[in-house]
């Protein structure tokens, strides 16, 4: 018989594609999964309804939103209104303005402290370092450091029953990415990934831009910004 903490996983849900589709993989393998999404100050918190949106549609068991201000000291276009954010295509080898210092070290954190007070044995991650910039928070070198930190920093890991980082995406091409989502079903239609801040993506910006891209590659070039 499984038990409770075997079955349960913890999804950290930005409301883009990345993230829903990991959290569809989580529940296909048969996850009891609980979402938890951050307000740290974004330009594009539309990014917030989406994640609740998704949420309700995955039927995840529970989500959780709590407000994280990175904000309060920038670093980064996408926490500084000051800043623009780049619009010419990603450039190779180049770390972006979009990067927010920090972030994702913050975020895992955070999650593993609802993982381990949920008895959850799993923390879901949608970080993808192939079509992005190579933000030092999204590699395997990076996610493979933090997961000895996790072990060594709560009673479940000393006690040998940890919660274990799961990014299944990670090395994964955009296009695989949207391939997946449409086999799981996921709402993509309901996703956000524009970074300007609107209330309609912006289709320019990078992140509009590698998303667009895989949809018309993937052959649901309806999906794409408009």
């Amino acid at each position: 018989m499984t038990s409770a903490a075997s079955s349960t996983a913890i999804a950290l849900l930005s409301g883009g594609l990345d993230s829903a589709t990991a959290a569809a993989l989580a529940l296909e393998s048969g996850k009891h999964v609980i979402g938890l999404s951050f307000d740290y100050g974004q330009r594009h918190r539309r990014e917030l309804q989406a994640a609740a949106t998704v949420a309700k549609t995955l039927g995840l068991a529970e989500h959780h939103t709590i407000n994280v201000n990175l904000a309060a000291w920038g670093g980064s276009s996408l926490t500084d209104l000051a800043q623009p954010v780049p619009n010419q295509g990603v450039e190779a080898g180049v770390i972006p303005s979009t990067y927010v210092p920090g972030r994702n070290t913050v975020f895992i954190a955070l999650g593993l402290s609802l993982a381990e007070a949920k008895g959850a044995d799993q923390l879901v991650l949608g970080v993808n370092a192939v079509d992005y910039s190579g933000y030092p928070d999204c590699r395997p070198d990076y996610l493979k450091a933090f997961q000895t930190l996790a072990d060594l920093a709560s009673r479940s890991g000393r006690e040998g029953r940890g919660t274990r980082l799961w990014a299944p995406l990670v090395e994964w091409s955009k296009t695989r990415i949207v391939q997946e989502a449409l086999r799981l079903e996921v709402p993509i239609e309901e996703t956000w990934s524009c970074y300007a801040g609107g209330e309609i993506p912006c289709g320019v910006c990078d992140s509009c831009r590698i998303r667009d891209a895989a949809l018309k590659e993937a052959g649901r070039p309806d999906l794409a910004s408009r």
